[in-house]
């Protein structure tokens, strides 16, 4: 009992130490299960890739032996284009900036589009063979589902990239951004070197520019050349033309600035009078030249020079739109406007300067613009030369009518010459001249040659005599419309002493001829002699003497009878020189010699007449009432009289109303100009 006892204990205590260790050994499992747990995770999460690593092991033997030919065929054309991306990224740093050195710059333009070249036409074979291997794989299930859709995504990006869209984002738009900044370096170069012309805004007449033979230095043209070869070969021709039409264009504006310019933009309604008209055209015809000559001239060489060589012709593009783009358009415009402004016999010769304008250009016109490229500027010019002829014509051929028309208005109230008159003898004389004869021959027979008619130049004589014969009937005709018949012997001594004295010496005098002119003289005479022998003519006889020398012994009498002839003298003399005042002699000469008449008429007269009875009268308390004129003060107050003064008297105009002329003879202030005012529209 003692000894089985002892025995059952120490089986006892044996189990409890083996539990305890057993237990003790659960704890460190359990610990180390715990520490386990994240690598088994891990573990599970590689276990896919292991299995695609694996799967091809677990191919068949012949698919795994054919996916090798396949993959050296796809691998080394692509890693043939991978190192030519790669020397494309290396060639980044190697662009230097084209404003240090260009030539440097372009050479490694040249090779980074080489390299693109290369990619182009070798990039879409690797990614044909890289296709194949990728469906080899997908078919023969060699290769785990999500990785052949991680290479398919990837080929079809790299097929966008091959599209012609996309095609320029294989370098990552590095050549892009390379031809911006020598787009940039084309505009810097033109900017820089293009600088307006110095010039005054009121140049000398005889004032030349000196222009310089080229607009642009020829290291700077040769410059432009390289960058266009690059820029063109790349498709950024019309940019080119744009950054270049840009600059030059603005160039040529800014030359022109200081020429004032603005009143090539006037409408037909500013053109107010005869003054502004002229003003504005001889700047036009002036400032059209020089931009023609110079401006215009110097931008085709130029255009030439940079363009040219480089075996195009848009050259002449460039250079219409320079034209059009820097002014001439608006030249044109203002010629048109012109034509489009009222009618008026004046605006006939502003319509000659301006086809003389454009004829002594048209060498330079037909050369500058001839090409299909300025078509515009072309046909504006060919519309505005017709304008100005077909104006120019339809005014000259209705002058005689509108002379005629004048006879119904009535003649100026002081007796002076028309305007009418005034204005066509001078007319004549510059349509007749050499500076107009001309152009106006040359104007009429391009008219008559579009009628199919012929023209000749004594067609243009014999109108202008025509003209002048005109005038000659309606001065008799004006002469009739005045009640007092000593204004109209003034009025026909002023206007045939006029005709007389403005075409001797001239070509339609000579035209008229001697016998005419003498004529118009002795007309002169004829019409003074009645003139003087009517008015001031009849003046002495109320300084008679009949009956004084009775009265010898009788002062009071005789007295009485010298105050009642005074008194009439002087009523009759204040009456006619009240009268006369308001009259009007043009000519100063044929003024003086009138009033030296007047005075050699009356005044001796007046003076033998005071010398001998002035003294009854002067004694006499009331004799300064009879006594109120002297030899002297009558000879100054009639040496003032018939003085051209600011009067209103008649004017020449011609109006356009409803496309036709309406004439009249009207009123306007006297300024000592034979040319007359602009009718309002």
């Amino acid at each position: 009992m003692g000894s089985a006892g002892e025995d059952g204990i120490r089986n006892l205590m044996s189990a409890r130490n083996s539990l305890k260790v057993n237990l003790e050994k659960s704890k460190a499992l359990g610990l180390s299960l715990r520490k386990s747990g994240p690598r088994l995770e891990e573990i599970n999460q590689r276990l896919p890739c292991l299995e695609a690593a694996v799967r091809p092991i677990r191919a068949q033997r012949d698919a795994l032996d054919a996916v090798g030919g396949h993959i050296n065929r796809a691998v080394v054309p692509a890693a043939a284009v991978l190192k030519v991306f790669d020397a494309i990224h290396g060639l980044e740093k190697s662009l230097s900036d084209p404003q240090s050195d260009l030539q440097g710059y372009l050479s490694v333009l040249k090779n980074l589009q080489e390299a693109l070249k290369f990619l182009s036409e070798n990039c879409g074979m690797a990614i044909q063979w890289l296709d194949d291997i990728v469906e080899y794989l997908e078919d023969h299930n060699v290769a785990d589902e999500r990785y052949t859709s991680s290479l398919k995504k990837a080929l079809k990006y790299l097929r966008e990239l091959q599209t012609k869209e996309e095609k320029n984002r294989l370098d990552g738009g590095l050549l892009e951004a390379a031809l911006d900044r020598l787009e940039t370096e084309f505009r810097r170069l033109l900017t820089e070197n293009s600088v307006p012309l110095p010039m005054s805004s009121s140049p000398l007449k005889d004032e030349q520019p000196c222009i310089a033979p080229s607009p642009l230095p020829v290291p700077i043209i040769q410059k432009l050349q390289a960058i266009l070869g690059t820029l063109i070969a790349n498709n950024r021709l019309e940019k080119c033309k744009s950054i270049y039409v840009d600059v030059r264009s603005s160039n040529v504006r800014a030359s022109l600035q200081a020429l004032n310019l603005d009143y090539l933009e006037i409408s037909v309604s500013e053109f107010n009078d005869v003054q502004s008209i002229e003003g504005y055209i001889a700047k036009w015809s002036k400032h059209l030249e020089f931009a023609v000559k110079h401006l215009f001239e110097a931008e085709y060489k130029l255009c030439n020079d940079v363009f040219e060589r480089l075996g195009l012709d848009v050259w002449r593009d460039c250079f219409a739109n320079i034209a059009a783009q820097a002014g001439m358009l608006a030249f044109l415009q203002f010629g048109k406007t012109v034509t489009e402004s009222k009618k008026d016999p004046i605006k006939l010769l502003k319509l000659l300067d301006i086809f003389a304008s454009l004829n002594k250009l048209r060498l330079d016109f037909n050369r500058l613009f001839g090409g299909a490229a300025c078509a515009e500027i072309q046909n504006l010019t060919r519309d505005l030369i017709k304008r100005v002829i077909e104006g120019a014509s339809e005014i000259f051929w209705e002058l005689l009518l509108q002379v005629e028309l004048q006879r119904q208005a009535p003649p100026p109230p002081d007796g002076s010459v028309p305007r009418l008159v005034s204005f066509i003898t001078d007319y004549c004389n510059r349509l007749i001249g050499n500076d107009y004869k001309p152009i106006l021959n040359q104007v009429l027979a391009i008219e008559r040659s579009w009628k199919r008619e012929k023209f000749q130049e004594s067609l243009l004589h014999d109108y202008l005599l025509n003209l002048i014969r005109a005038i000659e009937v309606n001065l008799e005709s004006w002469s009739k419309a005045y009640k007092d018949t000593d204004l109209s012997y003034v009025f026909l001594m002023n206007n045939h002493y006029h005709l007389y004295k403005h075409l001797k010496g001239t070509k339609i005098g000579a035209l008229l001829g001697d016998q005419w002119l003498r004529e118009h003289q002795d007309y002169t005479e004829y019409y003074s002699t009645i003139f003087l022998r009517e008015s001031w003519g009849k003046l002495p006889s109320h300084l008679s003497r009949e009956g004084l020398i009775l009265f010898s012994g009788g002062r009071a009498t005789a007295r009485d009878l010298v105050k009642k002839r005074l008194k009439a003298f002087n009523e009759a003399f204040d009456n006619i020189y009240k009268k006369h005042s308001s009259w009007v002699i043009l000519e100063k000469d044929l003024r003086e010699k009138t009033c030296h008449l007047i005075i050699q008429a009356i005044v001796p007269v007046y003076r033998s007449y005071m010398q001998n009875y002035g003294p009854l009268v002067e004694q006499d308390s009331s004799g300064g009432k009879y006594a109120k004129f002297t030899a002297q003060s009558l000879e100054k107050m009639v040496s003032s009289l018939f003085v051209v003064k600011p009067m209103r008297h008649g004017s020449f105009k011609v109006r356009q109303n409803s496309n036709k002329f309406n004439n009249g003879v009207e009123d306007h202030p006297y300024s000592g100009s034979p040319t007359p005012t602009v009718a309002s529209a």
